[in-house]
C-alpha cells in the first residue's frame, strides 16, 4: 500500500506487527516501513520468511485436525491479516456448519477482515486485545455467535510472544481456557530461540519495539508447555512447527540459521 492509501488514524511511518508478518507471506497489505522492519528481521534471520510460512501451513493443519474431531467453533486470537488458508476457510472445507470469530486490535486488520467477511454470516472479526481476555469472553459479538458451553478451537499464533510478561500471558491463557468445554482444543505457535546469537535477538527486538505492539519475547519449550497445563497434547506434542504432522508434499523447511519455534494442539476432555 502507499502511504496515501493509509485508514484514518493510522500512521504509515510505525511498523505494524500484522503487516510485517503480511510481507513476509508476499502479501500486499503494508506499507515501506513496515517492510524496511521486515527486510532488517529477515536479515537477522534468514530463516524468517520460511518460519511464517511455515506457521501458516500449521493453522491449516491444525483447524483441520480439530475440524475432523468435531469441533465446529474457533476463536482466533490475534488473527493478523486476512491471506490464503483462514481459518474459516479450511474449517468450512471440512464442516460447512463452521463458525469463527477473529480477534485483533490492529485497525488495518479490522478492515480488511471486515471487508472480507462482509457476506460472511458465519465468520466475524471483533477488535480484542489478548492481555484483556475478560472483554473478549464477555464481548456480545462473539456470545451471540460462538456457544461455550460446546466445543471451541481456540488459536494463539504467533501472538503470545508479543506478550513480555510471563505472568500477563500465562494468565491471558488461563482465563480463556477456563470458558472452553470438554472437545475443546487449544492451538498455540510460539516464538523460540532458535540458533539466533544474543546480538542479533537484541537488533530483532529493537526492531519489533518500534512497531506499534513493541517487543518480542522468546521463550524456550519448557516455558511455552505451561500454556497447554490442563490439556493433553495431541501427538507429536509441543514440536518444531515444521514437525507438527505435516503433509507428504509440503515443502522441507531448509535449516538455516535464525530463529525457531514450537507449535502444538492440546485437547480438553
Amino acid at each position: 500500500m502507499d502511504m496515501e492509501q493509509a485508514p484514518l488514524g493510522i500512521d504509515p511511518a510505525i511498523p505494524s506487527v500484522a503487516r510485517i508478518y503480511d510481507y513476509l507471506l508476499g502479501g500486499t497489505d503494508n506499507f515501506a516501513s513496515d517492510r524496511a522492519a521486515a527486510d532488517k528481521l529477515a536479515e537477522l534471520t534468514p530463516n524468517i520468511r520460511e518460519g511464517v510460512q511455515a506457521n501458516r501451513r500449521f493453522l491449516s493443519r491444525a483447524v483441520r485436525f480439530l475440524a475432523e474431531r468435531g469441533v465446529r467453533q474457533f476463536l482466533d486470537i490475534g488473527a493478523g491479516l486476512p491471506t490464503q488458508e483462514n481459518v474459516h476457510q479450511v474449517a468450512l472445507r471440512v464442516a460447512p456448519d463452521s463458525r469463527t470469530v477473529y480477534v485483533d486490535n490492529d485497525p488495518i486488520v479490522l478492515a480488511q477482515g471486515g471487508r472480507l467477511l462482509a457476506d460472511d454470516r458465519q465468520s466475524i472479526v471483533v477488535d480484542g486485545d489478548l492481555r484483556e481476555p475478560e472483554a473478549i469472553l464477555s464481548d456480545p459479538r462473539i456470545l451471540a455467535h460462538i456457544d461455550f458451553d460446546q466445543p471451541v478451537g481456540l488459536l494463539m499464533l504467533a501472538v503470545l510472544h508479543f506478550v513480555p510478561e510471563d505472568d500477563v500471558a500465562e494468565r491471558a491463557v488461563r482465563t480463556l481456557c477456563s470458558r472452553l468445554a470438554p472437545g475443546s482444543g487449544l492451538v498455540i505457535n510460539h516464538l523460540s530461540f532458535g540458533d539466533i546469537d544474543d546480538g542479533k535477538l537484541q537488533e530483532g527486538r529493537e526492531v519489533y519495539r518500534r512497531t506499534a505492539t513493541g517487543s518480542v519475547t522468546p521463550r524456550t519449550r519448557t516455558e511455552i508447555l505451561r500454556f497447554f497445563d490442563g490439556f493433553k497434547l495431541a501427538e507429536p506434542g509441543l514440536v518444531s512447527t515444521g514437525e507438527w504432522r505435516p503433509e507428504p508434499d509440503e515443502p522441507t523447511i531448509p535449516k538455516l540459521p535464525g530463529i525457531d519455534g514450537f507449535s502444538g494442539v492440546g485437547l480438553r476432555s
